[in-house]
């Protein structure tokens, strides 16, 4: 919405019903066309509305608020009659409903665009929004020139009013735009003086008690201030039009829309020293109000009391903004509207969030985020890295928000402990790592992933892998072949150990075994177990291995363990090789050969004097495919080949490849072109699993789209879905000595 600057919308609203806010607002706009001479317009925008303001006034709408904001016509002096009523006073009004039937149900869009059109013909629009405030109200305020909160002399009233001020508060409306009315004004109850204090809002004046007259005009449908306009009560009408255009209107539409940049001031920069002289005066406030937060507020220890309970963590942020709020008034009076919101919600999200990267986290199009020192925040889209213009406020506060991250899972980062693993609650994985270590400042590292994963159809559609390949990994993760994904750093194993995961049959008890848990396993029987890290007296630390051998004793069917990086390996191989068939792990290597080379080293780090042929024996038995998958240079991510693990030649350990992507060139926009080639390898595993009665199509091993055309259609191989045409040689035999498709691999 875009008021006119020469419009003043003034909102009336109350801690509660039966204050009389609608009263005074029907009042109040008659008092502006008379006291002034000027076109007024009245709007009845209150949720709850049943039509009251239509019996106040006498009127029938032309047309209910819903309507207006679809009114397709241009609104202009001529068109106004359409939509518009007009009262015998000369105000114009608009109404929510026209009765007890209809309900108010507005498309905001389309009004903030008729509001604009409607204050360019009227000075002042008077706004009842009663005391509901959603979506629809708050717009209204944050346009206003003026809040008019209407309370009454009685304590429950003005308890009411504290929680409607708060709740404003709450959506960083400012304490100055909102100026207090106490209607129905007595010689008994609280005095104007004690409910400003407790309030602490500006009173702008009274309203007397007057039943008499008011419940008079309410049953004539009359307004008093028109019908009857030298009684006391109209008299306090006129009064607080007089005390709005006298000054008041003003100042607060300049204060909102006239300001200018921020400025530092000059004591401010000369007592924060060299180094902040050198900030900008934005983040100057922004260290100012956090400096002002803490000694208002033990956050630290909020936030440890919340103990992960939602309604308490919403207790603690609707307290922190409003203080927030009345922090920013205080220390920055004359901070434009819009900035001002965005300095609250950035504070906000620092005191008690992740900052800057709270917007980076929801943005689904970034898959990962870091952090070089507070000033320097990268994401990875689309597979392209990119400086992003987001900035944390110092060093300081990005240490806060790694403790926050850290703190809940039981971890810890100081100078003993410079660097951790750690998650988020969404399983996005997290490393941080702080001075003296890290040289610039603190880095965090966060690694997304989408909720519930990456499903095969999505790999499909990436062109990540073809569909015999999809076929053949389900068929082999249902029927128990162990499997490794390899790959590089960031080239997507965990998420492929994701997928391929999900081919699991329900009925089976897994136990999952992570640094830090972030497989998203969709099966209801998983077990999750996550390392923990020593204490601070250097001792407790539980490790992969330990908890790969307790799986053991928790009678797993399979086990899956997130990344093999040490001695574990040996332990994941023992359990592969002890009838927890299908389970699951990965590592980092860049080639199937590679693979195997990085398990042998990553066994002889268990401290067991084993001879490396015993080692290679355990690899051979233990592991039945090795996926590979791999990041390329365009940022896409795809899986290079599948191998089977032959068994021993000798000290060897042989491979077969099965499947494999074979690149082909750029398109036009430097994006690797590529095709997905099925080697004519069938596995030596295949027949074992046909004679237990799993029937699996030959044609996935096939590249002749004659025999592919023969299985089943979803096989099909053709040049869109990134299979080779059909090699020129027939298919070979299974796998022996002197097959050509299998490969040596050793150290």
């Amino acid at each position: 919405m875009a008021i006119n600057p020469q419009c003043h919308l003034i909102c009336v609203t109350g801690g509660k019903g039966g204050v009389g806010k609608s009263v005074l607002a029907a009042n109040l706009a008659i008092a502006f066309q008379l006291e002034l001479r000027q076109q007024v317009l009245l709007i009845d925008a209150d949720a709850k509305s049943c039509g009251d303001q239509n019996i106040l006034l006498g009127v029938k709408p032309a047309k209910n608020l819903s309507e207006v904001s679809q009114f397709t016509q241009p609104i202009t002096p001529q068109t106004l009659p359409q939509i518009v009523s007009s009262h015998p006073s000369g105000i114009h009004y608009l109404a929510a409903v026209r009765g007890p039937e209809e309900v108010l149900m507005v498309d905001n869009d389309l009004l903030n665009k008729q509001l604009e059109n409607l204050s360019r013909i009227y000075k002042f629009i008077i706004v009842d929004i009663g005391h509901d405030i959603g979506s629809l109200q708050l717009n209204f305020i944050m346009e206003s020139s003026s809040v008019l909160v209407v309370t009454a002399p009685d304590l429950l009233v003005v308890n009411h009013t504290q929680r409607l001020i708060n709740d404003l508060l709450t959506q960083t409306i400012p304490m100055d735009l909102m100026q207090l009315v106490i209607n129905k004004m007595g010689s008994s109850g609280l005095n104007p003086q004690s409910i400003t204090q407790s309030l602490r809002i500006p009173f702008l004046g009274t309203i007397p008690l007057d039943d008499i007259t008011v419940n008079g005009s309410i049953q004539k449908s009359a307004p008093f201030v028109f019908t009857s306009n030298q009684t006391p009560v109209s008299a306090a009408h006129h009064e607080l039009v007089r005390k709005l255009t006298g000054g008041i209107l003003q100042r607060l539409k300049q204060m909102s829309k006239a300001r200018g940049p921020l400025q530092a001031s000059p004591t401010q920069s000369q007592n924060d020293g060299e180094a902040k002289d050198k900030l900008d005066p934005r983040t100057l406030l922004k260290l100012k109000i956090h400096s002002e937060l803490i000694k208002a507020m033990d956050l630290k220890k909020g936030i440890t009391d919340t103990q992960g309970d939602p309604s308490k963590e919403k207790a603690l942020e609707q307290k922190t903004l409003q203080t927030i709020t009345v922090i920013v008034d205080r220390e920055s009076p004359n901070i434009a509207r819009d900035e001002r919101s965005r300095v609250i919600k950035e504070v906000l999200d620092e005191a008690l969030g992740l900052g800057p990267l709270e917007d980076l986290l929801a943005d689904q199009t970034v898959t990962e985020i870091m952090v070089n020192g507070h000033k320097r925040i990268f994401i990875e889209r689309s597979g392209k890295v990119q400086l992003t213009p987001v900035t944390f406020t110092s060093n300081i506060h990005l240490r806060n928000v790694i403790e926050r991250i850290v703190t809940p899972i039981g971890r810890r980062i100081d100078e003993k402990t410079p660097y951790v693993d750690a998650r988020l609650k969404d399983g996005s994985r997290v490393n941080a790592i702080i001075e003296p270590l890290s040289i610039d400042g603190p880095a965090l590292t966060i690694r997304k992933f989408k909720k519930g994963g990456i499903t095969a159809e999505k790999y499909l559609e990436y062109s990540s892998l073809s569909k015999p390949m999809v076929d053949f990994l389900k068929i082999c993760v249902e029927n128990g072949m162990n499997v490794v994904i390899s790959g590089g750093t960031g080239s997507g194993k965990t998420s492929l150990l994701n997928m391929i995961s999900s081919f699991i049959p329900i009925n089976e008890r897994i136990v999952t075994v992570e640094d830090a848990a972030e497989l998203q396993l969709q099966q209801e029987h998983v077990v999750r177990l996550e390392t923990r890290p020593a204490n601070m007296e250097g001792s407790g630390a539980v490790h992969i291995r330990d908890l790969i051998k307790n799986a053991l004793r928790m009678r797993p069917d399979r086990i899956v363990v997130g990344e093999c990086r040490d001695g574990a390996a040996l332990d994941m191989l023992q359990a592969m090789n002890t009838g927890h068939d299908g389970s699951m792990t990965t590592t980092h290597a860049n080639s199937p050969r590679e693979c195997v080379a990085r398990l042998e080293t990553l066994c002889l780090m268990a401290g067991m004097d084993l001879p490396v042929k015993a080692i290679r024996e355990q690899v051979a038995s233990a592991v039945n495919l090795i996926v590979q998958i791999s990041r390329l240079s365009d940022g896409s991510r795809k899986i290079l080949s599948v191998t089977e693990v032959v068994g021993m030649q000798g000290d060897i350990v042989t491979l077969a490849e099965i499947f494999r992507f074979k690149e082909t060139g750029y398109d036009k926009n430097r994006r690797i072109q590529g095709v997905f080639q099925a080697l004519g390898h069938i596995p030596t595993f295949i027949e074992k699993l046909e004679a237990k009665g799993v029937m699996i199509p030959r044609d996935i091993f096939s590249n002749d789209p004659k025999v592919v055309g023969q299985g089943a259609p979803s096989s099909q191989a053709t040049p869109q879905s990134g299979v080779v045409p059909p090699p020129k040689r027939p298919t070979p035999p299974p796998p022996s000595a002197n097959n050509p498709a299998l490969k040596k691999s050793g150290t």
